[in-house]
């Protein structure tokens, strides 16, 4: 019975956001402007992504075979990397690991996204409530820096072990560079945490690479990310519905960084916050009739997520 109240609780809550989401159409919201200078990324510029992806997808692997790095075809793709640490249950905690990369000369951060058989991250994708950052973790941040209830109670479930694992890693390899990845929902606890990261290590160099990632915070999140010297890329994949979701009705904005990817496979750079043109996200998923969650999981530059 209690499977059968999530699942109605899921639906229920699902149901009310396509319900406002209908309603917003009619409202007038404030467009961002159509930048004038989307850019193509060149072939040899994809390729960069391509060790990410496979660190983001093999987010989704238990932690026991990434501590031993042995997931499959998403360890075989970085064959020199070398784990720190790994945890998480995928109920209550999304998995994640930390490792070092020699080839890239970078600490690996990456969190597990969302996973259909577990109901709680999936109440936490229907969690629209906006919160300010827990001061803890996120000391001198504004209250009215918001972030979505789920996706920063996720982060904070994972932050202390997280940042203990960087810490070693940046020590024990003499690093001093850091990427977070993640996919789904775990790209938006990889978000929250790339500002955790920076805030508790302020002389590291902090990139944020993300796929697939729904919108996070208010546009005073969006605004402090940007402002921020951390490297953001999200990238989103041809019509996927989840990169338009929850709302900007609903006060949520991403920060500056979109790459999206094609019909015909290429990426282009999609300059400032929800690019409203037709060549990016927001202009050509309009509203929810029009996204389709099954480009979510890929192909990113012909890889598929998952372990």
């Amino acid at each position: 019975m209690s499977a059968l109240m999530a699942s109605s609780t899921k639906v229920q809550a699902l149901v009310a956001l396509l319900v406002a989401s209908l309603a917003a159409q009619a409202v007038a919201l404030p467009l961002t402007s159509k930048r004038q200078s989307i850019t193509a990324l060149t072939q040899s510029e994809v390729a960069t992504y391509t060790p990410y992806t496979h660190y983001a997808s093999a987010g989704y692997c238990k932690p026991a075979a990434t501590l031993a790095w042995n997931c499959g075809a998403n360890c075989e793709a970085n064959p020199s990397f070398i784990p720190v640490a790994s945890g998480g249950d995928s109920v209550v905690t999304q998995f994640w690991f930390v490792g070092y990369d020699p080839t890239l000369g970078e600490v690996i951060v990456s969190h597990q996204g969302t996973d259909p058989d577990e109901i709680l991250p999936l109440l936490e994708d229907a969690d629209i409530i906006l919160e300010s950052l827990d001061p803890g973790l996120f000391p001198g941040v504004s209250s009215g820096v918001h972030a979505h209830s789920g996706f920063a109670g996720s982060q904070s479930r994972s932050a202390s072990d997280v940042l203990a694992a960087v810490r070693t890693a940046l020590s024990k390899f003499d690093a001093s560079k850091i990427t977070v990845t993640g996919h789904s929902l775990g790209a938006a606890i990889g978000l929250i945490d790339s500002v955790f990261l920076h805030l508790q290590l302020p002389k590291a160099a902090i990139r944020f690479v993300g796929y697939g990632l729904p919108r996070v915070g208010n546009q005073a999140f969006a605004d402090y990310v940007d402002s921020l010297p951390i490297s953001v890329s999200h990238i989103n994949n041809m019509e996927d519905l989840v990169p338009i979701l929850p709302g900007r009705f609903l006060g949520f904005h991403h920060p500056s960084g979109e790459i999206h990817i094609q019909d015909s496979g290429a990426w282009l750079s999609c300059p400032g916050q929800d690019n409203t043109s037709d060549q990016c996200i927001v202009g050509d998923v309009p509203n929810i009739f029009e996204g389709d969650t099954s480009f979510h999981d890929g192909p990113y530059n012909g890889v598929e997520i998952g372990c």
